[in-house]
């Protein structure tokens, strides 16, 4: 197993394949673990490298979670880019791990091509947030599926974890803090958004809201798959694969 430090805690990563590096960072309450099932779309044509961010998967645990956690996840990101020593690199990032991915290129675009920004609710939290977080949660420790997903990325202790993360998002609702530390005007690498029509976790205007930061960042491109659920990387993810490696490719030209 690899570590690589981070304020003084140890922060799990994992390897697949060779070439190009391909980062991917995943969303609230999950792990690397999740996408440990998409390596075979991606590792022969790419250096495929998982994270878990702290407090999460087999990284350190941690007190509580910032309710900047999405650039503080950016800052750990960019600690284990300089760690592999290895040029630039692609982000992917699926739900929370979208706002992760954007925020280290914003800091960082010295250290990245390129981001691919998935299933996430856009450059503001959408007026029910909270309300949703919420409901969502309860439902979801009441689900068996949903609890056996939670341990599958946590481990026995993920029910701390759970809670933790929503006492940090809905301190980072109330206080409505900004998702980027700095303007999306700023950000200086091609972005492709993505999300799905059925995707009932982000906010139903999610295309509009893609959109309108397509208007505002200098390079990017917006794709919306008409099915499939929460998170597209995953629900689409034969199509998904094959976009990005377009994307990439298209950048490449």
């Amino acid at each position: 197993m690899s570590y690589f430090s981070y304020k003084d805690k140890q922060c799990f990563y994992k390897e697949y394949g060779e070439g190009e590096p391909l980062i991917f960072l995943h969303g609230n309450t999950a792990s690397s673990k999740m996408f440990e099932v998409l390596m075979p779309l991606y590792a022969e044509k790419f250096r495929c490298i998982l994270i878990d961010f702290l407090g999460n998967g087999q990284s350190d645990r941690i007190r509580k979670f910032s309710p900047d956690m999405w650039y503080d996840e950016a800052l750990q990101a960019i600690a284990l880019i300089e760690h592999l020593n290895c040029g630039k690199v692609n982000l992917v990032g699926t739900s929370g791990g979208a706002w992760v991915a954007i925020n280290a290129a914003l800091e960082r675009p010295d250290l990245i091509y390129a981001v691919i920004a998935d299933s996430f609710d856009g450059w503001t939290l959408n007026d029910n947030f909270s309300d949703n977080l919420l409901s969502e949660r309860t439902r979801a420790k009441n689900d068996v599926q949903a609890r056996q997903f939670y341990e599958w990325c946590q481990g026995k202790d993920w029910e701390k974890i759970v809670d933790l993360d929503t006492e940090a998002l809905l301190q980072c609702a109330r206080e409505k803090r900004p998702l980027f530390h700095k303007s999306l005007k700023d950000l200086r690498v091609p972005i492709l958004l993505v999300g799905s029509k059925e995707d009932e976790m982000c906010r139903s205007d999610l295309e509009d809201e893609y959109k309108q930061m397509s208007t505002v960042i200098p390079d990017a491109k917006v794709y919306i798959f008409n099915q499939g659920g929460h998170p597209a990387i995953l629900t689409n993810a034969e199509e998904f694969s094959q976009l990005i490696q377009r994307f990439l490719s298209a950048n490449r030209a």
